[in-house]
């Protein structure tokens, strides 16, 4: 990252941020982590060949399996700064306005923005077990896929499963991303379009000239919210009751089609790879029921959760993350009862073929719409 790149946020300091303030991991000794470090490198190359095995997709290119994606291990401060890269990549529209004038942010306001990313950052970085970045590579190289020692290991110890299963349990969720990506080599640039004309809206929170809520002078985009009320906004959907709402309440119509179209996306993403790496079955993972019995145990117990964990799990959107994985999950099996695993691999054939957000809770409308 190029700390002199423009925008809200000094992404390269975020990452400093980030790596100082991510928490430690367990306490192991360091036979056990070079042992856990080699066995998920080796699980997701396994991985990925059951992969292909269960969802029937091939790289559009033609290549293995196994080079789908690039694995990293990482540790917590790894996982932290790998993402700031990733943000940094995906929040450039925000240093542009919609007429293409640069977004003046003084240094003090960046650095301020970049102190709360990595705060955030910081967060997340004990909560992920793996994830596929397929933003930051480049062109004709593979994406990275990231997976998080420390934090594998300590939910491998907290569920009591076994290690050897749970790891590659863990490796078949992420290869399955990176399978979907390779499967649609489109699907990067377009989730990177329809987040960057989100973003490119959000960019262009100036107040308002007047009070009848009419755009910028000199322009004919609706006016989206003022800064103010993004702000007022987060910290009602934080500190009030659930269903008040949020920052959701206050996006224009227009940016709210956006962000439900990829929330929609995201959901298949998360509930295709949530179906597959329980699609091996006992053959590959022994203990695969008892690991998804425990794994949503626990799910359903951070779901409710209270406090100041409820404040951060809305904070961080983990409550949307799980509706993603188990919404998504339910409309691919639901596709697969109606028209099998050729029927639901047609998704990757375009964006044409991506379930709407209506689709994603009605899985027989997507079947009766793309196949008749």
């Amino acid at each position: 990252m190029d700390p002199a790149t423009p925008g809200p946020v000094d992404w390269h300091a975020a990452a400093r941020v980030a790596g100082r303030l991510a928490p430690p991991g367990p306490v192991a000794g360091r036979a056990v982590l070079e042992a856990l470090v080699e066995e998920l490198r080796t699980s997701a190359d396994v991985a990925a060949r059951h992969v292909v095995d269960a969802t029937g997709m091939t790289p559009a290119d033609g290549r293995s399996a196994e080079d789908v994606a690039r694995v990293v291990v990482v540790d917590r401060p790894g996982w932290a700064r790998a993402n700031a890269e990733m943000f940094a990549v995906m929040a450039a529209p925000l240093a542009r306005r919609s007429d293409g004038s640069a977004v003046e942010v003084p240094d003090v306001a960046r650095l301020a923005a970049a102190a709360q990313a990595g705060g955030v950052l910081a967060l997340l970085s004990g909560k992920v077990l793996g994830q596929f970045d397929p933003f930051t590579a480049a062109p004709g190289e593979p994406g990275r896929l990231l997976l998080v020692a420390p934090n594998v290991l300590q939910i491998e110890r907290a569920l009591r499963v076994d290690p050897h299963d749970f790891r590659l349990w863990v490796s078949l969720h992420e290869q399955t991303h990176a399978l979907q990506f390779a499967a649609a080599p489109w699907l990067a640039g377009h989730l990177r379009a329809r987040s960057a004309d989100l973003l490119s809206d959000l960019a262009d929170l100036t107040p308002r000239p007047d009070s009848t809520g009419s755009g910028r002078a000199g322009s004919d985009r609706p006016a989206g919210p003022r800064l103010d009320e993004l702000v007022a906004s987060v910290a009602r959907g934080l500190t009030g009751p659930e269903g008040s709402g949020g920052v959701l309440q206050v996006l224009t119509p227009r940016q709210r089609a956006v962000f439900d179209e990829v929330s929609g996306v995201m959901a298949l993403l998360e509930g295709h790879a949530d179906v597959m790496m329980d699609e091996v079955g006992p053959r590959v993972v022994p203990s695969v029921r008892a690991i998804r019995r425990a794994f949503e145990r626990r799910r359903d117990q951070a779901a409710r959760a209270g406090g100041v964990e409820r404040v951060l799990r809305r904070l961080l959107g983990l409550d949307l993350k799980l509706a993603q994985y188990r919404d998504g999950a339910a409309f691919v099996r639901g596709v697969r009862r109606r028209a099998g695993a050729d029927g639901l691999n047609a998704v990757w054939s375009g964006p044409g073929a991506l379930p709407s957000p209506a689709e994603i809770g009605d899985p027989d409308a997507w079947v009766r719409r793309v196949h008749g």
